[in-house]
């Protein structure tokens, strides 16, 4: 984070997972969920990020957590793409390709785009609220401080 605000990483070197991320992933995966990273990375339409970093760092998140799928959009907001969030196109693709009910999923995510897809695509959602400057999202499901606290809330969720 750079002046309140978050930034994309540019290599494996930089990538740090959140204290007990793999954990929490690991008691949603255990819990039967399909994990997916859906993730916006503008900076190869840019031309500051290559799509070969951007592979090497997500190869290297999927050594590390039990993910089932990682799902890039490359665009900028200026391509008017529908996989770009807030748009839901990535999760309706990995909903599509993985059989994902997603009136049964959460989307967990850390700006308010990440919110409105997951709100578009009729998931549950759980804001990460990580004190960013800048717009919070409008009416997530829950808000959350970390990881943990989200797995926790999405656990008593799904047996209700």
């Amino acid at each position: 984070m750079v002046d309140g605000r978050p930034y994309a990483i540019r290599s494996v070197a930089e990538l740090e997972l959140e204290l007990g991320a793999s954990d929490a992933c690991r008691a949603l995966h255990d819990a039967g969920f399909v994990l997916v990273v859906v993730t916006n990375q503008p900076e190869i339409a840019r031309g500051t990020l290559t799509q070969a970093a951007v592979t090497e760092i997500h190869e290297r998140l999927g050594e590390l957590l039990p993910v089932d799928d990682i799902v890039t959009c490359p665009h900028d907001d200026a391509d008017g793409c529908k996989c770009r969030k807030p748009r839901p196109g990535m999760l309706l693709d990995a909903a599509a390709r993985l059989g994902i009910d997603l009136q049964a999923s959460f989307v967990i995510g850390d700006r308010w785009r990440d919110v409105e897809a997951g709100r578009r695509a009729g998931c549950t959602t759980v804001f990460l609220d990580r004190k960013y400057s800048e717009p919070v999202p409008d009416r997530p499901d829950t808000n959350v401080r970390d990881l943990h606290n989200a797995v926790s809330w999405i656990l008593a969720e799904a047996v209700q």
